[in-house]
């Protein structure tokens, strides 16, 4: 059997996309194992995520997203910019469109930089905030302190804590993110952005991700909480630049609500060859 994928990345999250636009290819059954077999990059295709891109009833697309470790994510926002994309070089779409996610419906729209390459905005979904974690601004306030850092969160598609740090290059962020994402504030873990801010309008950020444990080279619902919870605490614009590892995204903020905004690439277009054992 021969089955179709198509390799993409954004900002350096690399997702391989299953397109089920026009039937179901991998059952449900075999979703979770699917990802965990060829996210592997020394014995499978090497992803950060497997995406399946459906075509929606009441939404233009559909996007299930499963990590190496089987489990499936309710919102991403580089990897929907890569479903936006190869649906768009599929011609399924034009210049908008709406997606169906775990955490509902996300609109979606196309433009171009000055140079002709690919844009997408998301409307992101509107955060939500544990009133203990996030102190109204001027009061001080703080939920607590965790290896002896002020931690505050907010759950944009994902939940997501925010550290300050004034230096973010020499930061030990594997040995702080992973006590920080074990702690007991987090029953269910959480991903832990660290933030540095170089600019009235610009942060800096690094993200321990809970599904590998370790380092992601960027997160796009991280990169929108970090923005989102500096507008608020630090008073930084509402149009906000983010530089990750894997290039910069920018987020506009209104009130709760935020857009974020980066490039998706195709990588490569392949056939997975699958052999009856």
């Amino acid at each position: 059997m021969e089955l179709p994928f198509v390799k993409l990345e954004g900002n350096g999250n690399d997702f391989i996309l299953i397109d089920e636009y026009a039937k179901e290819i991998i059952p449900e059954e075999m979703k979770a194992d699917f990802a965990e077999t060829y996210c592997d990059r020394r014995f499978g295709i090497g992803g950060d995520g497997v995406l399946f891109l459906g075509k929606g009833t009441d939404t233009d697309l559909t996007m299930r997203l499963f990590y190496p470790d089987a489990s499936e994510i309710d919102m991403c926002g580089n990897g929907i910019r890569c479903l936006v994309r190869c649906a768009y070089e599929a011609k399924y779409i034009t210049s908008s469109c709406t997606v169906k996610t775990l955490a509902g419906t996300i609109a979606v729209s196309i433009s171009h930089d000055e140079d002709g390459d690919f844009l997408a905005e998301i409307e992101m979904p509107p955060a939500t905030f544990d009133a203990p974690l996030i102190p109204a601004r001027g009061t001080g306030a703080f939920h607590a302190i965790i290896a002896g850092h002020h931690v505050y969160a907010a759950n944009i598609g994902a939940p997501h804590a925010v550290v300050f740090v004034d230096e973010l290059d020499s930061f030990p962020v594997y040995e702080i993110g992973s006590q920080i994402r074990n702690d007991d504030v987090f029953p269910d873990g959480a991903n832990v952005n660290f933030v540095e801010i170089t600019g009235d309008n610009e942060i800096s950020v690094r993200t321990f991700e809970q599904s590998i444990e370790g380092e992601t080279i960027s997160s796009g619902t991280g990169s929108a909480a970090a923005a989102l919870i500096s507008h608020r605490l630090r008073e930084l614009s509402n149009e906000i630049e983010v530089e990750t590892l894997g290039g910069p995204l920018t987020i506009r903020i209104d009130g709760e609500r935020c857009w974020l905004k980066g490039a998706a690439e195709v990588v490569f277009y392949g056939v997975l060859v699958l052999v009856e054992q």
